[in-house]
């Protein structure tokens, strides 16, 4: 299967990557805005919120691999204390934060470098081997079927790929059930059973 990258991705895409013997990110492929190779989804106490990871100019048809973040803005403290604040009450927050901050600290220039360490420590705290191989799209072929890229996950595709069954949120009693956010907010969560949850 291929993917895009993605900056803590919703809970279908690891629900598809994890299901493949070999999935791999696409480094190759055109730059898209809006969408969640730069954007994740949590639930706060006043709703969903969308946490953006700013990006540097670039050209018309650029390639995932040659965008760069921008720090022009304070994104990163910004982006921290809104998971802080979102998640510090859940059961495993404590336990992942230490995991987590180290990519609200460091500056990253490229985007697909960033996305890419911090999956992989995603795949290391839900106990999975796997671990994310990015390749050049023109290098390989597959099957549509396989193709998650594009529109397939996407955060204006209303329509997701599988049906998220509930489990616990912080917030669920205020604004109900929000289903398909991001893998952060299963695993702050839901803790060791996020791996059970993606592989049922």
């Amino acid at each position: 299967m291929i993917f895009s990258t993605a900056y803590l991705a919703p809970i279908e895409y690891y629900y598809h990557f994890l299901r493949s013997e070999e999935s791999v990110v696409d480094a190759g492929e055109r730059y898209d805005k809006q969408s969640y190779r730069t954007r994740c989804r949590i639930a706060s106490a006043n709703g969903v919120v969308d946490l953006n990871i700013p990006v540097k100019k670039y050209a018309n048809h650029s390639l995932v691999r040659d965008i760069r973040i921008a720090y022009d803005e304070e994104w990163q403290r910004n982006h921290w204390r809104t998971i802080v604040s979102s998640y510090k009450s859940s059961p495993f927050f404590d336990y992942y934060q230490d995991d987590l901050l180290p990519f609200y600290e460091k500056k990253y220039e490229f985007l697909i470098d960033f996305n890419t360490e911090l999956q992989n420590v995603i795949f290391s705290l839900l106990d999975v081997e796997q671990s994310t191989k990015v390749v050049d799209y023109k290098d390989i072929s597959i099957d549509p079927t396989f193709d998650f890229r594009g529109i397939k996950i996407h955060p204006k595709q209303k329509n997701i790929t599988l049906e998220i069954t509930p489990y616990y949120q912080v917030f669920a009693q205020k604004i109900g059930f929000q289903p398909n956010l991001s893998i952060l907010d299963l695993i702050c969560n839901m803790g060791p059973e996020s791996r059970l949850l993606l592989l049922q």
